[in-house]
């Protein structure tokens, strides 16, 4: 057999090209290190539309990476072809976190509006003369709580 590879075969190699790559440094928490080796992969041509999505997708969904929009929006810029699409996917990252931030902050508004109803509810049961062992007991509160809402 021979050392040397087919053209068929070299072909293949660079059509995973991509892949590779990724697999290899998708763990990094900053991806900005491979811009130019990603951008080199883009601009060869053997990367096709389905696994650039499917990569993005899945850089995406993983939640891993620091700065994505800012490695989407570097890559972008180097691979004009590809810009269209990226900058759609990247739109998609922004709305992800925008909707991630709404859903944090009701949770939050949420938590608040129960601690403060047990705050009321600490504060009314003290004034018809509970014990204090007992209010904390049933509320949840701190003792801490507590003195900030009759404070």
């Amino acid at each position: 057999m021979s050392r040397l590879q087919t053209r068929d075969e070299i072909v293949q190699h660079r059509r995973v090209a991509l892949l590779e790559l990724m697999q290899k440094h998708i763990r990094q928490r900053d991806l900005l290190g491979i811009v130019e080796h990603l951008t080199a992969i883009l601009l060869s041509g053997y990367a096709n539309d389905r696994q650039l999505k499917t990569l993005f997708n899945y850089l995406i969904h993983s939640g891993k990476a620091l700065r994505l929009g800012k490695f989407i929006r570097e890559v972008a810029q180097r691979v004009p072809q590809h810009k269209e699409k990226l900058m759609t996917i990247a739109e998609r990252l922004r709305e992800v976190g925008r909707r991630q931030g709404k859903r944090e902050g009701r949770l939050e508004g949420v938590e608040e509006g129960q601690r403060a109803e047990a705050q009321r509810i600490a504060q009314t049961m003290l004034a018809e003369g509970m014990a204090l062992e007992t209010v904390l007991r049933i509320t949840g509160l701190s003792e801490a709580d507590i003195r900030g809402v009759t404070h």
